[in-house]
Formats: structure tokens, sequence, C-alpha cells
């Protein structure tokens, strides 16, 4: 069908293009002169003081993870509701995470059961809260909640460039903060992530751990005009950097991310707007005055007021030609996970009936207006059949 409307497909630009040709002419293609302007670039947006580019927002938070110090026997709490990454690297490292539900409102991990896992197990070391579509966690109850019982805020941003807490941008709150990159997230390098931290000590470990344990760096030992071939491998790194490839991009997608998610926004409206009476519900802003990213638009269907369920109902809108997506199906249902914690459905019951309702609609800037268009009447036009 070529007037199918993807789920998501990247906004890339001439400026993009021409960064990428000259990094292509300029022969440093691994990590080099665009990918410290990127970073330099990225810590002034999100007003933190460090920032460190890494090839996947899975690295980053493996990387940050390793420098708060997780190891074998330790725990560290996150949510059900995200996509497996966020949990396979605590994992990485011999530790295990312990899954919390989630708000029904905003579907972020909620506070109050954080509290609950916090005084339920030894060992825990940190807590890794997930951003949900772009739309901040009570950073101030899970902020506080670490302070109480003295462990480290990893947060996964991976949703969230440019989002706000309380007027402040995500990444200068806790004590590492990680983004993706990946094709479809609100600014894209193709493959890439960015960790930012106020801490000295953090990235410096984890700019060692970025490749290979090495002492120094790669650009820096090539691009010397005097001999400087020695190097010592002080821990097994790994091998996570970004290349000045992936950088180019990211250098003009960061000047256009707040416009970006201004559109992103302007189609959430349009959405709220066209969906009011409609037999489901549309996303729960719990911070208006704050900054939502849009990273995601998910509906959650009203199951009592249709005659068919959450699979159907995107089967029908790919027969109107739009393609949609599902975020996420909760951890606790995943085989691993499931068959390795001895998970039960109905462990997390808040993430379960919400996995059961949601639907992600297509919500990128390269979407045009008769696009945004199209997605409506495709909604309307399902609900109608489908409606009791």
């Amino acid at each position: 069908m070529s007037d199918f409307l993807p789920f998501a497909l990247p906004l890339i630009g001439e400026d993009e293009i021409n960064e990428v040709v000259d990094t292509l002419r300029s022969g440093w293609l691994t990590t080099g002169p665009k990918t410290a302007q990127f970073e330099k670039d990225f810590a002034e947006f999100v007003n933190a003081k460090h920032a460190l580019a890494v090839n996947s927002a899975t690295s980053g938070l493996h990387l940050a993870l390793e420098a708060v110090g997780v190891g074998p026997g330790d725990v560290v709490i996150t949510t059900t509701y995200t996509f497996t990454a966020t949990a396979e690297v605590i994992r990485y490292l011999g530790a295990d995470p312990i899954l919390v539900d989630i708000d029904p409102k905003t579907f972020n991990m909620n506070p109050e059961l954080l509290r609950e896992a916090l005084e339920g197990h030894d060992n825990v070391k940190a807590i890794m809260p997930v951003h949900f579509a772009g739309q901040a966690c009570d950073m101030d109850a899970i902020l506080a909640l670490a302070k109480e019982f003295d462990v480290k805020v990893v947060e996964d941003a991976a949703h969230a460039l440019p989002t706000t807490y309380k007027g402040k941008v995500i990444g200068s709150l806790s004590d590492i903060t990680v983004y993706s990159f990946y094709v479809t997230k609100t600014i894209a390098t193709g493959e890439g992530g960015m960790i930012a931290t106020e801490n000295e000590e953090y990235l410096s470990r984890m700019k060692t751990m970025r490749l290979h344990g090495i002492n120094r760096d790669v650009f820096d030992r090539y691009t010397s005009d005097k001999p400087s071939w020695f190097y010592e491998v002080v821990e097994p790194g790994y091998k996570y950097n970004m290349t000045d490839i992936a950088a180019a991009l990211g250098i003009h997608q960061l000047k256009r991310a707040c416009e970006f998610q201004q559109r992103r926004e302007w189609m959430a409206t349009q959405y709220n707007q066209a969906f009011a009476s409609l037999p489901l519900n549309t996303p729960y802003l719990a911070r208006p005055e704050d900054t939502h990213a849009w990273h995601l638009y998910v509906l959650q269907l009203d199951l009592e007021s249709i005659t068919v369920d959450r699979n159907r109902f995107i089967e029908l809108m790919a027969e109107e030609k739009i393609g949609t997506s599902v975020h996420f199906i909760p951890l606790h249902l995943q085989p691993y996970w499931r068959d390795r914690y001895n998970y039960k459905q109905d462990d997390y019951p808040v993430a379960l009936d919400v996995f059961n309702r949601a639907v992600s609609l297509p919500i990128y800037p390269k979407m045009t207006d008769e696009d945004v268009q199209n997605v409506i009447d495709a909604v309307v036009n399902v609900c109608a059949k489908v409606a009791k």
C-alpha cells in the first residue's frame, strides 16, 4: 500500500545531510570532533555539566549503572511498563531488577509502590525511573525516596527530550540521565544515545568504560602531532562510543528538538480534540505547565464500550492504512523475565490493564497536516464500526 502511513519515520534535513558529507570527507569517521561538539551542545541544552555520547541508550544505561556501583547481588528498582533494555542492563551487571507497577493515569512509576519495594528489599543500589512517552515521572517523590534510602537514581530518558519537570529540563535532576537517539525517537542519529551527569567521578568512569577501559581518548592519540601511541587498559571495558557520522546527524537534530516537540504537541492537541467524544481515553497530563516531549501518543480503548479487543482495533486501523504500535508489552509478561522471576500476569494489574487497552498512534514531525487528519479519520471510522 503506497499510501500507508507508517507508525514512525525520522525527519532528516539538508543540514544533517551536509554535516554527514563533511564528516565523510574529513577522514574522521569514528569518535572525534563532531562527537565532541555534539556532547558540548547537548550538555548546554539540558543544563547538565557533562554529556557523553554513546552508541545507544542501552549502552548508556549499562555504563551508568556500572558507574554508580551496581554489581552482582545488588538490586535495581524499575518499572514493568518499559522496553526490555531498561531491565536487561541490570542483568548485564549480575544484579536483579525489582519491578513496580505504574500510575494508572501517567503510566509512570508509582512512587507509593516504589516505597514499598525499597522497604521490602535489601541491597537496593539504584532506582531507574522511565519517563513514559515523554512525560516526566514524579521526580520530587522519587528523589526524596532515593535520599531517604540512600540509593542512586539513573533516569531512563529515552522518550524525554526535551521534557521538563517543574520547569527544569530532564538531565540535571538526578545522578545520571540517559537518552536515546534511535531512529524513531524525538531526535534521531539512527543508533545512538547520550548520558548526562553532574558528577565528575561518574563521567570519568563512564568515559573510560565506554571504550575498552582505555585511559585515553583515541581521538587524542590519533590527532596529536607528537608520538602518543602509549595507552593503558585499566578495566575490561566496552565498545560503546558514538561515531562522528552519527554525531553529525545529532548536532543538527538537536537544534531542531524544540521545533520537533512543538509540532508533535500540535498533533497531540488535534488528536485530543478530535477524540474527545469517542470510546477511548486520551493521554493524561499530570503537569500541563511542563513540556511533554510527546515521543508517543497512547490511546486507552474503553473496552467496555466497543465490540473488539485492542488487537482487532489495530487490525482495523491497518485496514484504514494507518500504522500503529503498542507501548509496552510489560516486562513481567515476557518469557525471560516471567520465567526467571516467576511472575504471574496479575502481579502488576495496572500495567496489565493499560497494556490490554493501549494503542500508540503515529506522531512525528515528518507527518503532514493531511497525514494527521487521515489518522483522525481512521480512528473515528474504526470507533464508529466497533461502538456498542
